[in-house]
Order: C-alpha cells, then structure tokens, then sequence
C-alpha cells in the first residue's frame, strides 16, 4: 500500500515511516503540515493518507479540514486520522461526509501496532476503522437517543463494534457467534432505530450515526 505521512511532530513521523515501511508499505511523503499534505496527495494520490488531526499553524482542526477535502477531491483515497485526544466532532464529522475509506483513532493506538496496522488495511480496502475508546466516549456523552434503550445487550455489542468499522465476519469473530447470528442481531437493530431499506441509503450507516448522536 502506498501512504502518506502528515503529522508535525518530526519524531512520530519518522517512527510511522519506520513502522509503515518495515511492515512492506511504501510512504510516497512525510509532510509536517496540512498545505504540503494537500500539495503531496494531489501531486501523487496515495492509497491511504494517515493524518495528525491538529496540525501547524494554528494546531486546532487543519488536519481534520484537509482529510475532508482530500475525501472530496480524490475519493479513492483512504483517510486515517489520528487525534491526541477523544473530540467528538471529528468523529461525527468524518462520518457525515463519507463512510468509506475513513478511519479515527486515538494516537495512543499507534503503539498497539497489530490494531493500527489493521485499522490501515480497513480504512485501504474502503472501510471504515473508529477508535474503540472513541466509540464509548461517544455514547456516554450528551443524551442518549430514546431508540437506543430498546436494544438488547448483544444487540448494543453488535452495533458498537458496527461503529468501530468491523464487518459482519469480524463482528461474529470478536463475539464468538455466527455471521449469520450477527445478520439477525444487525437488523434487529436497524428496525428498533426505524431504519427502513430505503434505497441509495445504508443503514449500517444509519445506524451508527444514530449510535454516535449525529442527525442522520
């Protein structure tokens, strides 16, 4: 997989390309803020850009605002963010603008090199790849929407690691039940959030931006 680096710290930076590259990726660039990240990706369009989300100058959200214009300009490109701490915003950001191909995790997770290394290959293949931590952040805070206390435990199970990014087959994994006891749980869960099948809609989608508080 082809990536590009964008973080500002030089020292994190150098350890991702070192990390990235041992593990057979090739890191086209490592760029230090969101202007040269914008200029790399449209000068050679990678297969997935891993991004600090506060980047120079102002360090608030240039990272944030560049992945988002990356997702729009060149949408074959993957997107990974990583932020220091849990800011719901991003994550209901990435979210509303495209579900696919984008990924959210906490730059603690880096170390846990198997789950960073997997979250890249989902957000690659055009999945979606959230932050456990992220995901609980997101349902303890603020009020819960009504629909979600009609479901059941494993229901609730399903639909958080829906929300993580993980697909039916790794869901039936991590909960040692069958894919097709995940199938049932799943649309147990679409019909409790009233999430009909309405066409050129996904309600994995749906559901999930239920789940994390975000109008659907």
């Amino acid at each position: 997989m082809r990536v590009i680096v964008a973080e500002d710290s030089a020292l994190l930076r150098e350890g991702l390309v070192r990390l990235l590259e041992d593990e057979g990726h090739t890191v086209s660039a490592a760029v230090g803020d969101a202007g040269a990240l914008l200029d790399a990706v449209a000068a050679d369009p990678p297969d997935t850009v891993v991004a600090d989300v506060r980047m120079p100058p102002t360090h608030t959200d240039e990272g944030l605002r560049a992945a988002v214009r990356i997702r729009r300009e060149h949408p074959g490109v993957g997107v990974l963010v990583l932020s220091q701490y849990v800011e719901r915003r991003y994550a209901v950001e990435l979210f509303t603008e495209n579900t696919e191909g984008v990924g959210y995790l906490l730059k603690d997770r880096v170390v846990e090199v198997e789950e960073f290394l997997s979250a890249l290959e989902r957000v690659g293949a055009g999945g979606a790849a959230f932050d456990p931590e992220v995901v609980r952040h997101l349902l303890a805070g603020g009020p819960r929407p009504d629909p979600l206390g009609r479901l059941t435990g494993r229901e609730r199970a399903v639909l958080d690691l829906m929300a993580q990014g993980h697909t039916n087959a790794s869901i039936a994994e991590r909960l040692y039940v069958s894919q097709s006891a995940v199938e049932k749980h799943a649309n147990a869960v679409f019909a409790k959030l009233d999430l009909g099948s309405a066409p050129g809609y996904s309600r994995r989608v749906l559901a999930v931006l239920r789940y994390i508080g975000a109008p659907p």
